[in-house]
């Protein structure tokens, strides 16, 4: 979004929508005191939305649809370990593969436990008759 928002300072409205915009929503953004309606819904945006009592004024409805944009009004709340794309966190990624790799190895390794046992256990108990 361009952090060059906040020199409009008698804007209004501003409908932004639906554009495929990514990044964060500018501090500047809060301090536009005469802004009455604001939809930045469906985009990219991704972190915590500026603390203002502007910008928190405005329904949820304003910044639904960006999947990695938190905090008010929005329900979800910001964490440390939030993933952002293009941010170069990727914790979340990172747990998921050691997740996946883990329970890969533990389930080959019952596998081949199982399969030894069974083999050997019924080799011992076969009666061979010659």
């Amino acid at each position: 979004m361009p952090e060059a928002l906040h020199k409009m300072e008698s804007l209004e409205s501003l409908d932004l929508s639906v554009n495929q915009l990514s990044g964060v929503v500018p501090p500047g953004l809060a301090s536009l005191t005469f802004l009455c309606y604001l939809n930045l819904s469906y985009n990219n945006l991704s972190g915590k939305i500026p603390s203002s009592t502007q910008l928190q004024s405005f329904d949820s409805w304003s910044f639904i649809g960006n999947r990695y944009l938190c905090g008010p009004p929005l329900n979800n709340g910001c964490s440390v370990r939030k993933a952002v794309p293009g941010s170069g966190n990727g914790d979340e990624d990172d747990d998921f593969l050691w997740f996946s790799v883990i329970t890969s190895l533990g389930f080959v390794a019952g596998f081949a436990v199982t399969v030894w046992s069974f083999f050997f256990g019924l080799s011992n108990n076969v009666l061979w008759i010659s």
